[in-house]
C-alpha cells in the first residue's frame, strides 16, 4: 500500500514565495527550508543597512519563487518528496 500526496500547484507555491519568501516551500511541505529562507530573508534585511541588502535581498526573493514552483512541478512528476533540510 502506498500514500501518494495531492498534487501541488506550482502558481500557488510561487505565489505564496512571493508574498512571504519561504511560504512556497511550507506549502510544499519543505518546513525546514521555508523556516531556514524566511530566516535568510531576515538576515538580508539587516544588511540593507550596509547596502548589501539591496542586492541580496531581491536575488534570493526570486530564488525562493522559483525554487517554490520548479519544486511543485518535481513533486507532481511523481520524482520523490522533496529532500528536507
Amino acid at each position: 500500500m502506498s500514500y501518494h500526496a495531492p498534487p501541488k500547484s506550482p502558481g500557488l507555491a510561487a505565489v505564496l514565495s512571493a508574498v512571504w519568501t519561504g511560504l512556497g516551500q511550507i506549502y510544499n511541505g519543505q518546513i525546514g527550508k521555508g523556516v531556514l529562507f524566511m530566516f535568510i530573508q531576515f538576515v538580508n534585511a539587516m544588511l540593507m543597512l550596509v547596502v548589501i541588502g539591496f542586492i541580496t535581498y531581491p536575488l534570493f526573493w526570486i530564488y525562493g519563487i522559483i525554487d517554490a514552483y520548479k519544486t511543485a512541478e518535481m513533486m507532481n512528476r511523481g520524482e520523490g518528496p522533496p529532500r528536507q533540510i
